[in-house]
């Protein structure tokens, strides 16, 4: 599947250090999560303790990577980040636990895609702030225990479910993030274009926060974007015009939709009379592999209302034909929902 501009996953082009908040009262959006997280924070500052480990857990580019720079940075210690597939061996993860220092923290992003040897090494640092590594092979092994810093782990994974119940339990403050409104994202998109130099009015803002698809990574890619149309169109101000025709040149519809997105929607409504359809059958008609349609495609669709997942397949609804400008069928096929048995193939 080629690159997307409204992909949540970060990209070699996200420049965004200048655009992230550098400290809670900075940070847009995740009221109850923001609020909980700072009264922890302040806590253990008080304390002069080590923050309790911290489960961030929510779907891409919605901010856990800065929200773990800000716990940092609000406690006066050091940062140090990896991910999940980056530590191979037992070994990697010992090399960063010991050289953190009093209270520093730790970031692991997709930390549902550590190795079960790395994860086994990763409860006794979380409980005991203990390392037991083995020394050597054969009869010569032996084991040895290192005392480690007292640390804070913040640990970021987009897919809770893959996370094995031990590891998730020794996170003493799970932190969910959600989707953002269009209000919050305005917010975030002038903020941006303060810190960039541009103007942009309020109806601009609206216009590239309502296309961002919930998510402040989008928002600030195709705020980017559009300066790039303004500067070149010679505009110090993005208006609502110069917004809506950039993103619609960019192939960005009013909804967020991308080509892709509609093409999945449109062979849907016009290859199977809008449903119900296999997964299976829709991945080999767009020629994408399934995993990418249900973990890229999918899911912003059914947050809107677009696609319904039934027990047959995928199935169209009102909003999607509107959206298409297409005349729904009779009947719809989420009108004929339980009528039928079997499963989605």
């Amino acid at each position: 599947m080629s690159e997307r501009l409204i992909s949540a996953d970060e990209r070699e082009d996200d420049i965004e250090a200048p655009l992230r908040p550098q400290q809670l009262s900075d940070f847009v959006g995740q009221a109850a999560a923001r609020a909980n997280l700072e009264v922890f924070v302040k806590a253990a500052a008080s304390r002069g303790e080590a923050l309790d480990h911290v489960l961030l857990v929510g779907p891409p580019g919605l901010g856990k990577t800065t929200l773990a720079q800000i716990v940092a940075r609000e406690l006066s210690v050091n940062f140090r980040a990896t991910s999940g597939p980056v530590i191979a061996k037992a070994g990697d993860l010992a090399a960063l636990l010991t050289n953190l220092g009093e209270r520093d923290v730790l970031f692991i992003d997709e930390i549902h895609r550590l190795s079960p040897a790395v994860e086994e090494i990763l409860y006794p640092a979380m409980e005991d702030f203990q390392l037991d590594l083995i020394i050597g092979e054969g009869p010569a092994a032996r084991s040895v225990r290192i005392d480690l810093a007292k640390f804070t782990l913040v640990g970021a994974t987009t897919r809770l479910g893959l996370l094995t119940t031990p590891l998730r339990d020794r996170f003493g403050i799970p932190l969910r993030l959600e989707f953002y409104s269009v209000e919050e994202l305005t917010s975030i998109v002038t903020r941006g274009a303060s810190l960039m130099g541009m103007g942009v009015t309020p109806e601009g803002a609206v216009e590239i926060a309502r296309r961002a698809r919930g998510t402040p990574r989008i928002a600030g890619r195709l705020l980017r974007r559009v300066r790039d149309f303004a500067i070149v169109g010679g505009s110090d101000t993005i208006d609502r015009a110069l917004a809506d025709q950039s993103l619609t040149r960019l192939d960005v519809d009013s909804a967020g939709l991308d080509a892709l997105d509609r093409r999945y929607m449109r062979v849907i409504a016009e290859s199977f009379s809008g449903g119900p359809v296999g997964i299976e059958t829709i991945a080999a008609a767009l020629s994408e592999p399934r995993d990418a349609i249900e973990d890229i495609v999918e899911p912003y669709l059914i947050q809107q209302g677009f696609v319904q997942r039934t027990p047959r397949g995928r199935a169209m609804t009102p909003a999607a034909y509107a959206h298409l400008g297409l005349s729904p069928p009779a009947r719809l096929p989420s009108e004929q929902i339980g009528l039928f048995g079997g499963s989605d193939g």
